[in-house]
């Protein structure tokens, strides 16, 4: 729901519109039916949605933004040559950091703040694959934020390390780092709570589907886990994004 005209006046007016933008930075064409945009849209707030791989420019960090994701996608953030736009996104994070703006990186959009905080990623020895639902499992700080084991929605081959600075929240059997924090307001996740179920089934279909690679799962595993242990990432993420977004009254 885009309430951009109400904004304007609230925050003219000395409401509560300064900071109500939510930029969603995206890296495919899928469908948004994604958790966080779910998620805001039953905040009633300014969904601002961003395509840079297709030329959409973020430009400056305002004001009016009161948060950020960078979502997953096919990109590999270290290969700025061959994808500018990245370089746009890496400005955009330190920017969105540097004035207190929450930030919320999934899966590439986790390696990217990785990169940005200047830690490695990349394929780990074995070339190994999450595909699927997978254990995580919080580390002593982690529990703060999360349960001590979760099973989220997995996609992806790269990884990354933990950056100096930034602290170690939950690990998994392949993947080290799944996800970390740097300050109270950004964080990186490697796996994809964003995901629904519905989605997933999308990612099934798709001629990238990792079937067959080291450590994917089989599609009826993948189903039967997705009805085991979908409902509990749901209510984990949601009560996340809202520890982390809060509602527009409280991003004023």
């Amino acid at each position: 729901m885009l309430v951009r005209d109400q904004d304007r006046r609230e925050a003219e007016s000395g409401g509560i519109g300064m900071r109500s933008r939510y930029v969603l930075i995206r890296h495919g064409d899928e469908p948004a039916d994604d958790r966080v945009a779910s998620f805001l849209a039953h905040k009633g707030v300014e969904v601002d949605t961003r395509y840079p791989f297709r030329g959409d420019k973020l430009g400056a960090v305002d004001e009016t933004v009161a948060g950020t994701v960078l979502y997953g996608g096919p990109f590999v953030v270290t290969e700025t040559e061959k994808h500018p736009f990245l370089n746009d996104e890496a400005r955009w994070i330190e920017d969105c950091m540097k004035h207190d703006v929450p930030v919320l990186g999934i899966c590439q959009g986790g390696q990217h703040l990785a990169h940005v905080l200047g830690a490695d990623g990349g394929p780990l020895p074995g070339e190994f694959h999450e595909f699927g639902y997978y254990p995580i499992y919080a580390t002593p700080q982690g529990r703060s934020y999360m349960p001590e084991v979760l099973h989220v929605a997995q996609a992806h081959f790269l990884g990354f390390d933990v950056p100096d600075g930034a602290e170690l929240l939950a690990s998994s059997d392949l993947f080290p780092c799944q996800a970390f924090r740097y300050g109270d307001k950004t964080f990186a996740f490697q796996f994809h709570p964003e995901v629904t179920v519905a989605g997933f089934q999308r990612w099934q279909a798709a001629e990238w589907a990792n079937y067959g690679k080291p450590g994917a799962q089989g599609k009826e595993q993948q189903s039967e886990l997705a009805g085991l242990h979908d409902a509990a990432q749901h209510d984990w993420f949601m009560a996340f994004l809202g520890k982390l977004f809060g509602t527009p009254e409280e991003r004023q």
